[in-house]
């Protein structure tokens, strides 16, 4: 997972993935410790095709802006550079990868 601060690089990351989670939350943030991991260990099992960006909404309050994020954690889906899922704080896993696993399927099926 990398860590982004600058808005610049963050849609660079958007527009060139064709797969990203964008995972916002905050070091204070008791719920996104204990998700990252399992967001994490879902995403390399189910889904190793895509990228994965960590942002510190108080560190980089800009780009938690220009994306409308107002609770920790919220995580942003993104295919082909539009955005596909959004979720924040009650986030179940196995909803997420049924909801991920629609498009990726398609996307990278071989």
């Amino acid at each position: 997972m990398k860590t982004i601060y600058n808005l610049n690089d963050y849609r660079d990351f958007v527009e060139k993935s064709p797969a990203l989670l964008s995972y916002f939350s905050t070091e204070q943030c008791n719920v996104c410790k204990v998700l990252k991991p399992k967001v994490l260990a879902l995403i390399s099992d189910s889904f190793p095709k895509m990228e994965t960006l960590w942002i510190d909404i108080e560190k980089s309050p800009q780009i938690a802006g220009q994306n409308r994020i107002f609770t920790a954690p919220t995580l942003l889906v993104y295919f082909d550079g539009k955005e596909y899922l959004r979720k924040s704080r009650n986030i179940s896993i196995a909803e997420l990868e049924n909801e991920i696993s629609r498009i990726y399927e398609l996307m990278f099926k071989k």
